[in-house]
């Protein structure tokens, strides 16, 4: 209604005024190419997040175009977020190149949203909106549509609550959500605006496609991230989440220690290359970034220290994006993905990472805080030593693994007779992978080792080594099995080398284990 009272007072045509009438309710059709979470955003809107935003004229004025109009709705659609001084978007229109249509629905559009409830503010009072309006006359907006609206402002908002009240389809008490109006929420909006054209053409059916999947993807990254205390597991789901809308080639979480970043995770092309990279806060692409505390895109891998010093000088990858992701406690890791490609990394890649900068780092920032606690729970305080926790811990873990790859695994616990000490330090072995029938040759390699380090420590042979030994899955399913197996074994053969009444010493490794 605004918009085509406007509209007449200026003496728009005919096909002129229907054009407008369409755009106004059309205008930000382009918006279903607009993830949800930006457009619904309660704060201010970042300069990543902007820049996503400034594509919805363009999408939508796509849109409007299949549907061939027999008048230019098009061009308004395109062109509503231009400003009179050139500093709009996308095309960086000023004065009379913007359509007149696009004039009068840029400046109706301001007002209806400086007058209504916004996420982030309550509404202004009209008048008070009128005098914003009019201090961007001559800058913003058309002096001439403004100059209408300050005379009939009054009038058409009158008119505009009277249609509403006389809609047979509009319910009488519905309070109306009106869209987001980036030019009064932006992050930063000082910052100079972008040069003219910087928003290309694109295919709109993609856009709204990707904006679909981004938000999904935000979804279940949301729901699964903080569902498990395991670093491995939290990570390699960031990992898996984050392929379907950052085409990464290879992912590296780096975490800081001291002075250096190591690489805490990694998967991907070149893995050996970027697990091996211990880089010092400060050095390369991700030291940078780590130390400045600010993202880089589209980097170049070559400068991290190591990645041109490695023995198989990796050189192929040529871009990387790089975010620093901050916790309670400060700096908690940084996130690297590279790609092949030159200039791989969009806009809305870096602002994927940013959004979901603060989640992850704290799902980090926990899973790091449980695996210390873990790992001291699996070390005796006094001495520093793993404790017995930590065998079950190792023993569980590569049971898991022999599971998955369908391999055997045989667990042997051994006693050094007469040395207590090292048994209770050194004397359990676990050896994923050995077949039952090498276990003999590995128990007797074994007890000729001690007996040999025996004579070389003590100049006689003193030493032995009675071993029993357990065998998954054939002898238990678990690690309390299959200690409990392989001790009771050890045991028994120990028995019989006291009952020879002896000193401890080799015995008949093929004929104990031939059975």
């Amino acid at each position: 209604i605004y918009a085509i009272e406007v509209g007449k007072d200026l003496g728009l045509s005919l096909a002129e005024l229907e054009a407008l009438r369409a755009a106004a309710l059309l205008h930000d059709i382009g918006k279903l190419a607009i993830p949800e979470h930006i457009v619904s955003k309660p704060g201010k809107l970042t300069r990543e997040e902007f820049e996503k935003m400034k594509i919805h004229p363009v999408v939508g004025a796509e849109i409007l175009e299949r549907v061939r109009f027999p008048y230019p709705v098009t061009p308004i659609v395109r062109s509503h977020h231009e400003k009179w001084n050139g500093s709009g978007y996308p095309d960086g229109l000023k004065g009379e190149e913007i359509p007149i249509g696009a004039r009068i629905l840029a400046a109706v559009d301001s007002l209806d949203a400086l007058a209504s409830d916004r996420q982030y503010r309550r509404a202004l009072a009209l008048d008070q909106a009128m005098h914003k309006l009019s201090a961007e006359s001559g800058i913003s907006f058309d002096p001439r549509v403004i100059q209408v609206l300050e005379k009939r402002c009054v009038e058409l908002e009158k008119l505009a609550l009277k249609s509403i009240e006389e809609s047979p389809l509009m319910p009488r008490d519905l309070k109306t959500q009106h869209g987001l109006a980036p030019r009064v929420n932006i992050q930063g909006s000082d910052r100079t605006a972008p040069p003219p054209n910087s928003v290309q053409t694109l295919d709109f059916l993609t856009s709204i496609a990707t904006a679909r999947q981004e938000v999904q993807v935000l979804f279940e990254l949301s729901q699964d991230i903080g569902n498990s205390l395991s670093l491995s597991e939290t990570l390699s789901l960031l990992a898996m989440r984050l392929k379907k809308v950052i085409p990464y080639e290879s992912f590296t979480i780096f975490v800081p220690r001291g002075e250096t970043l190591f690489p805490e995770y990694v998967t991907g092309e070149n893995f050996r290359l970027f697990s091996s990279l211990n880089i010092p806060i400060g050095q390369g692409l991700s030291g940078w970034v780590a130390e400045h505390r600010k993202p880089i895109l589209n980097g170049n891998p070559a400068v991290e220290p190591g990645y041109l010093n490695d023995e198989t000088k990796f050189t192929t990858m040529r871009s990387a994006l790089s975010v620093p992701l901050s916790g309670v406690e400060g700096l908690v890791s940084v996130l690297t993905v590279y790609h092949s490609e030159r200039d791989a990394f969009t806009n809305d890649h870096l602002r994927i990472l940013l959004a979901i900068g603060p989640k992850v780092a704290l799902a980090i920032e926990n899973a790091l805080k449980y695996q210390r606690a873990e790992s001291s729970a699996a070390t005796d305080y006094m001495t520093g030593l793993p404790n017995a926790r930590s065998l079950f811990l190792h023993l569980d873990a590569e049971l898991a693994r022999c599971r998955r790859t369908e391999l055997p695994l045989v667990v042997l616990v051994c006693d050094l007779n007469g040395f207590k000490g090292v048994n209770d330090r050194f004397g359990v072995l676990v050896l994923p992978g050995l077949s039952l029938d090498e276990v003999s040759a590995t128990a007797i390699r074994l007890n000729a080792i001690t007996k040999q380090a025996g004579v070389e420590t003590c100049q006689v042979n003193t030493l032995g080594l009675s071993i029993g030994h357990a065998v998954h899955p054939e002898d238990g399913s678990d690690a309390e099995q299959l200690l409990s197996e392989a001790d009771r074994r050890m045991y028994a053969v120990k028995q019989k080398e006291k009952m020879k009444l002896v000193e401890p010493r080799g015995y008949d490794f093929d004929r104990i284990f031939s059975r």
